[in-house]
């Protein structure tokens, strides 16, 4: 098959991608238009949990689609039922709200806070809506959900932008301390930075500000779009500093591949009241079905054990690679991990990795002086010896 201007001119202009069609997927690897095979360690940027087309998925999508697809989210529905309660039964949260994206889930945090706010004003009787987020931080791509962003130029691109999001520095509590005012209602952070760099936010860090916003009245809410459902060797990555944040998002991984998210929130911040909040798919138990799926898989005795292996010896060959190549180190939780290369080379890499013969090598570059790896989460160790294998030819190559 050949591809020409014409067969993709239809889609939208939104970014650059390569001239390939991915038509089959399974575990670790994809596969073009070409036959030509790919060792994936995006992942759809680490949404595929258990891999590409993992049975589990397969069979709770087709046994739910002969069941019921969508009869309205004002309705309840068992997937739905039995998805919240395995959510709630596994964390610190006593209600959920069913998405069908990051950016849509954190939409909903930020209306949640506000209209806790407005019930729980500051001293004078203002009504609180501000909500700390922090500097390269990324919140999803609604008008909101960038003003609460951290990018560099997210502040200009459609401006202007929502008001009502100060940003902190990372790992800096004085700095969040700094901008709490009378109408500070939160503070939202993602416990590792994805988009940033892969930056997570120390313990420390994470209880000093559960510390303070308890003193403050303030809610504290974590992002795990990209952090949650496993990827850092915890069901979720709040579990690390072992705090109780208030709020918390969930997308990516929850849903395995298929489009699902999910906003959860204990049961005194839970304060939406009847047409406040809402979507036309949301919560629908085809996808629900697939969550249930997922999340039973990550419960299985010995799964997160094996996840926290593979998050070790991807940091062992990631700082041997580094010492090798003289690198500067990585850095990570889990399965969510970052080569620092010290030299804007990340670009250079990802695309001669992809254009290795016979068998291409899929890598990330958020930011031009790392790697991004985000394997799923059942990757094995062979994969990972394999993927560092690839990643020396290509460095080979760049050299010469």
């Amino acid at each position: 098959m050949q591809l020409n201007q014409s067969d993709t001119n239809k889609l939208m202009y939104v970014t650059n991608r390569p001239e390939l069609v991915f038509t089959e997927g399974h575990g670790m690897w994809l596969t073009d238009h070409n036959g030509k095979r790919y060792l994936d360690y995006l992942q759809g940027w680490a949404v595929n949990t258990l891999g590409h087309s993992p049975q589990c998925i397969a069979d709770a999508l087709n046994a739910q689609s002969k069941k019921l697809i969508n009869p309205s989210p004002a309705f309840y529905n068992a997937p739905s039922m039995e998805l919240a309660e395995l959510l709630t039964a596994n964390s610190v949260f006593d209600r959920v709200f069913f998405a069908n994206s990051g950016a849509e889930a954190n939409e909903g945090a930020i209306k949640l806070a506000r209209k806790w706010g407005k019930k729980n004003p500051a001293a004078d009787g203002s009504s609180r809506f501000e909500i700390i987020t922090f500097k390269h931080s990324f919140h999803g791509r609604t008008l909101a959900t960038m003003s609460a962003s951290g990018k560099d130029g997210w502040d200009t691109m459609f401006a202007p932008q929502v008001p009502g999001f100060p940003k902190a520095i990372l790992n800096d509590l004085a700095s969040v301390e700094a901008l709490i005012g009378s109408h500070t209602v939160a503070v939202m952070l993602e416990p590792v930075q994805g988009e940033g760099g892969v930056i997570p936010a120390t313990k420390e860090f994470m209880q000093g500000l559960r510390r303070l916003t308890k003193e403050k009245n303030l809610l504290l809410i974590v992002d795990e779009v990209q952090a949650g459902m496993g990827r850092t060797g915890q069901l979720f990555a709040y579990q690390h500093s072992g705090i109780e944040p208030d709020i918390m998002t969930l997308a990516k991984g929850i849903g395995g591949g298929v489009p699902l998210a999910a906003l959860l929130a204990r049961e005194e911040i839970a304060c939406f009241e009847a047409g406040e909040q809402g979507g036309t798919y949301n919560g629908n138990p085809l996808m629900t079905a697939v969550g249930v799926a997922v999340i039973k898989e990550l419960l299985r005795p010995g799964f997160m054990e094996s996840v926290r292996e593979r998050g070790q010896y991807l940091r062992q060959r990631s700082l041997e690679i580094s010492e090798k190549y003289g690198f500067e180190g990585e850095r990570g939780e889990g399965l969510l991990r970052a080569l620092q290369l010290g030299r804007d080379i990340g670009p250079q890499i990802v695309e001669a990795a992809r254009n290795l013969e016979p068998v291409g090598l899929l890598l990330n570059s958020p930011r031009p002086n790392l790697l991004r790896f985000m394997p799923a989460l059942n990757v094995t160790k062979e994969e990972i010896d394999q993927m560092f294998s690839m990643l020396e030819d290509v460095l080979a190559k760049i050299g010469k």
